[in-house]
């Protein structure tokens, strides 16, 4: 049985078998779980145990002596300060994602562009501190430099809120609590028909690479080993695509 949670405790040891506890980012939440069962039917009497969150919240935990087998990453910056710690060996990509603007499907702000985005009077961004933050800030400066030097400053006077995840910005808009949010083009696909996605041009987007490491302290290499290899075999790549992530 795959225990997947937004919570972050993760103390409570698998009665039986072996267990396999891969932390993730946020973003990743719906895809791992399809590729956990995955990878429990191909390794029978494993379990695996998901715990997802914003990367940096899951950094600070494997720094604290939070100790999973894998760490799936949002960006590089966070898995590299765990590499410089020598707390995970050298970290491999398996996929990529791109910005999107999400919408309320009757769409109150009447945004169509990202030209458009300054017109909500509740935009919702992940904070700085997140991976999603900081591309979100990287493509917001590419726009003002051709949609003008204000650009920026009026996107950032229509913020109501930073969240601490990706998946947390999205829900706000879900919940109708938010007329706007940048998220990844994944968690458009994991909200379907609850929003609806605007494009942000090539121009000005930015392509998040996600990679994974293996925690130096792990009682099951193998098994961690085994699940890196399932996120970039043929079979883990279309289930990633599947859920809007670009191959590695």
């Amino acid at each position: 049985m795959v225990l997947a949670s937004l919570a972050l405790g993760c103390d409570r040891k698998d009665a039986g078998g072996r267990e396999l506890l891969v932390f993730a980012a946020a973003s990743l939440t719906d895809a791992f779980t399809e590729l956990a069962h995955a990878f429990e039917t191909g390794h029978p009497g494993v379990s695996v145990r998901l715990s997802f969150g914003g990367s940096q919240a899951l950094r600070t935990q494997i720094e604290n002596g939070a100790e999973p087998q894998v760490f799936a990453s949002a960006d590089a910056r966070h898995v590299q300060a765990l590499v410089d710690q020598g707390l995970v060996g050298p970290p491999v990509s398996f996929a990529r994602n791109r910005l999107v603007i999400v919408v309320p499907k009757d769409n109150p702000a009447h945004i169509e562009t990202l030209d458009d985005l300054p017109r909500a009077e509740r935009l919702v961004l992940c904070d700085d501190s997140v991976p999603a933050g900081a591309y979100t800030q990287q493509s917001l400066k590419r726009a003002a430099a051709e949609l003008g030097a204000d650009f920026l400053a009026r996107v950032e006077g229509r913020v109501a809120s930073r969240e601490s995840n990706v998946r947390q910005t999205l829900q706000k808009v879900v919940l109708g609590e938010a007329d706007a949010a940048i998220v990844y083009a994944s968690d458009a696909v994991a909200a379907g028909d609850d929003v609806s996605t605007i494009e942000v041009p090539s121009a000005f987007n930015v392509t998040a690479t996600y990679p994974v490491a293996l925690l130096e302290k792990n009682p099951h290499p193998e098994l961690a080993r085994a699940f890196v290899a399932l996120l970039r075999s043929e079979a883990g790549q279309a289930i990633l695509t599947r859920h809007g992530f670009i191959g590695s």
